[in-house]
Parts: C-alpha cells; sequence; structure tokens
C-alpha cells in the first residue's frame, strides 16, 4: 500500500513537473516573439498594442500584417518608371512654393501610385498604410500624419507649416519605397 502512495506521489510530482516546464516554455517563447515583434516594428508596436486595446490584440494584428505583406507581390520597377516617378516628384516639390495645398495632395496621390505600381492595396488608407508599416515602420507614423493632414488640407483646416511636414514625411516614404523598388545591379548575379 505504501508502494502504491509513493509511486502515485512521484507521477504527480512529475506531472507538476512537466506542467511547470510547459509552462514556462510558453512563457519564454511568448517573450522572444514579442521581443521579435517590437524590435521589427519598434515605435509601431507600442502605437499598435495601445490601439488594439492589449498587448495580446495588438500582437495578433501585428502578426496578421506581417502574413498579409507576405502574400503580397511586390515588384520593382524598372528605370523608367523609377526615373518617371523621381521626375514627377520634382515637379510636385516645386509646385510646394505657389500651391502647398496642391502640392500636399498631389505627393499623397504620388505615394499612393508608387504603392499601387510596386504591389501594395491602395482601397483603404488604413489597410495600405499597416501593409506599409512591415517593411517601413519607423516611416508609417509620419505617413499616417502627412495623409491626415492632408485630408484637412481638403477641409480648410491645415497652415503652411503642417503641410511642409506632410511633404517632408511624403518625401521620406517615397523615397524609401523607390529604394527599394529600384533592382541594385553589380551584385554578382
Amino acid at each position: 500500500m505504501e508502494l502504491a502512495a509513493d509511486t502515485t506521489l512521484v507521477v504527480v510530482l512529475v506531472i507538476v513537473v512537466v506542467v511547470i516546464i510547459a509552462i514556462a516554455l510558453m512563457a519564454a517563447l511568448q517573450q522572444q516573439r514579442r521581443r521579435r515583434l517590437h524590435g521589427r516594428f519598434g515605435s509601431e508596436y507600442d502605437q499598435t498594442v495601445e490601439q488594439a486595446g492589449g498587448r495580446r490584440a495588438g500582437e495578433r494584428e501585428l502578426r496578421d500584417r506581417v502574413e498579409r505583406h507576405d502574400e503580397l507581390q511586390l515588384r520593382p520597377l524598372d528605370p523608367d518608371e523609377s526615373r518617371r516617378f523621381r521626375s514627377e516628384w520634382e515637379q510636385v516639390q516645386a509646385e510646394f512654393v505657389d500651391r502647398p495645398e496642391h502640392a500636399a495632395a498631389e505627393a499623397d496621390e504620388l505615394v499612393e501610385e508608387l504603392l499601387k505600381q510596386r504591389g501594395y492595396p491602395v482601397r483603404e488608407f488604413e489597410e495600405s498604410s499597416s501593409l506599409v508599416s512591415v517593411d517601413h515602420p519607423e516611416l508609417v507614423s509620419n505617413y499616417r500624419e502627412a495623409h491626415r493632414i492632408t485630408v484637412e488640407t481638403g477641409r480648410g483646416r491645415a497652415n503652411t507649416e503642417q503641410l511642409r511636414r506632410a511633404l517632408v514625411a511624403y518625401r521620406s516614404l517615397f523615397d524609401e519605397l523607390l529604394a527599394d523598388a529600384t533592382p541594385q545591379s553589380g551584385n554578382g548575379s
């Protein structure tokens, strides 16, 4: 009888130890995923967690973005397309002096066109900006702010300084998208 009790106690202890180890492993894996997401998204991680109402929901949103992004068929631009986009951007910047509201709207449209050419969906701004955040998390908050300012401009609520900041933000994202889209030559292939 005593041997059966000892065996039962050993089995229970082994089960408890296995459960504790499993919980510890799950917690370590979850912490590792969290660090990886935070490392990849930076301040976008914090903003998404806050907007989602909690860490679990925010992390789920970020993982969903990565999955949706991985399904995209992003494509490079040929040199002629890159030159055309660069030329159009220079026109937008030149126009800012005389017509800042129009230049900001043109910058918004040009970035959207570049996103579309690259293969990002552009039906809804939030969808495209969330997918852009996967590749450019450090720029996406400025992109959102630039877009917000451009929308406010349409309502007569943006001043020239805000429009200037919007154009700078658009240019940062535009330059990154264009650099990503330009195939590098001389890579030994």
